[in-house]
């Protein structure tokens, strides 16, 4: 890449990422965006898959939907449904109880929230924003480190190939992995915020947080969260995509959740939301936590085999057909892993991101605010914030 130097970086294209983008674009400055997918998404994910006889399956297989409360996200939202981004999904929604085989509020859970998807797929919303005037978005491209450029006051952005991807003003990072020993379990490489490692051992020798240690964070006000970064526990997920060749009528709801259940959470018509295609019915499961951390802690963090995710979705299966309901046979089933589904605890609620303003550097995602949609649209807009707040020396 061209050796220039541009205003922002922002690294991942999930919601958090891509709204923060857009939303920096909107306000005149130019930004750059990274992601080491094929495309946008991150929770907000849509797999395109083919089944065996040559027929296209869409699947949402992150995020099912989203609701909102606060006020800032519902004008966001609402803007995004006047571009026919998102729409409502109006349809039952239930409860499935394995204890006593049986299916509970399954008429009226939909009165109590609205709940959104993005339309022709949850990824939808992603890719408009990531296509904003002033965001030049660079897919299958991950950054395998960042680099602050003390005499320049600039990040460095070298990417997992080593290349150099350029020089940048400002930086917003919204994988909750950058500084996590996680990056390096997956990928054998350091994480890209490595010099957080450092600062925690300067911190673990000294028994307190120091304002000259912290040459990354530039203040004092920044060190916990950093520490918090370093290492964020989260809960992992199975995904299994099906297709039927008929609708599940017997089944009284489009969107389920399960109790007393050790491998399904929730499930959901893919087919019956708004904008779908409708030519084949399309369900997507979701697995426990519990049970995805056993199956990790078997086959590890590596990517996990034909063989781990065909007994995955197996298993999966034969838990839905459990319902006791006349279930046919699906044509089409696919398991994948969704190894970073839900943070387990947030690091800057306060703040709603992680920010220090003598680096620019803005860290933001769902582990700072709250493990959902609206956290993460909220922890964008105010990482975006932070550096409008700069507009004048970027």
């Amino acid at each position: 890449m061209q050796n220039t130097v541009a205003k922002v970086a922002v690294v991942g294209s999930g919601i958090s990422g891509s709204v923060c983008a857009a939303t920096l674009a909107r306000n005149g400055i130019s930004v750059i965006l990274f992601d080491s997918a094929r495309g946008p998404g991150g929770r907000m994910s849509q797999r395109r898959e083919r089944s065996e006889d040559g027929r296209e399956l869409l699947f949402d297989h992150g995020a099912p939907y989203f609701t909102v409360t606060n006020p800032d996200v519902l004008s966001v939202v609402t803007e995004w449904e006047s571009r026919g981004l998102v729409a409502e999904w109006k349809s039952n929604f239930g409860s499935f109880d394995c204890f006593t085989n049986k299916f509970v509020n399954t008429e009226h859970q939909e009165r109590e929230s609205k709940k959104y998807v993005g339309v022709p797929g949850m990824n939808s919303i992603c890719k408009a924003l990531c296509h904003e005037p002033g965001v030049d978005s660079k897919f299958n491209m991950g950054i395998g480190k960042f680099e602050w450029l003390e005499h320049e006051n600039l990040w460095s952005l070298i990417g997992l190939d080593g290349q150099h991807l350029g020089h940048f003003k400002g930086v917003v990072a919204s994988d909750k992995n950058i500084a996590s020993p996680r990056f390096t379990a997956i990928t054998g490489q350091p994480p890209p915020l490595d010099i957080i490692t450092k600062v925690i051992q300067e911190l673990s020798n000294n028994c307190g947080y120091h304002k000259s240690q912290l040459y990354l964070a530039g203040d004092l006000s920044l060190a916990p969260e950093l520490v918090k970064l370093h290492d964020i526990p989260i809960y992992p997920c199975f995904a299994l995509m099906l297709g039927f060749n008929e609708p599940l009528s017997l089944v009284p709801a489009n969107g389920l959740s399960f109790t007393n259940s050790k491998v399904l959470s929730r499930a959901h018509c893919e087919s019956s939301k708004p904008g779908r295609s409708s030519t084949s019915e399309r369900w997507v499961l979701h697995s426990t936590t519990e049970y995805a951390k056993d199956v990790i802690a078997q086959s590890g963090l590596e990517k996990p085999s034909k063989e781990t995710l065909s007994k995955v979705g197996n298993e999966m299966l034969q838990e839905f057909l459990g319902t006791g309901l006349t279930i046919p046979q699906p044509f089409f089933m696919k398991a994948r892993r969704w190894g970073s589904a839900f943070p387990a605890t947030s690091i800057a609620k306060e703040e709603k991101c992680v920010w220090s303003e003598k680096k620019k550097l803005a860290i933001c995602g769902d582990f700072c605010l709250s493990p959902n949609v609206e956290g993460a649209i909220l922890s964008g807009l105010a990482a975006a914030s932070k550096l409008k707040g700069l507009i004048g020396t970027l």
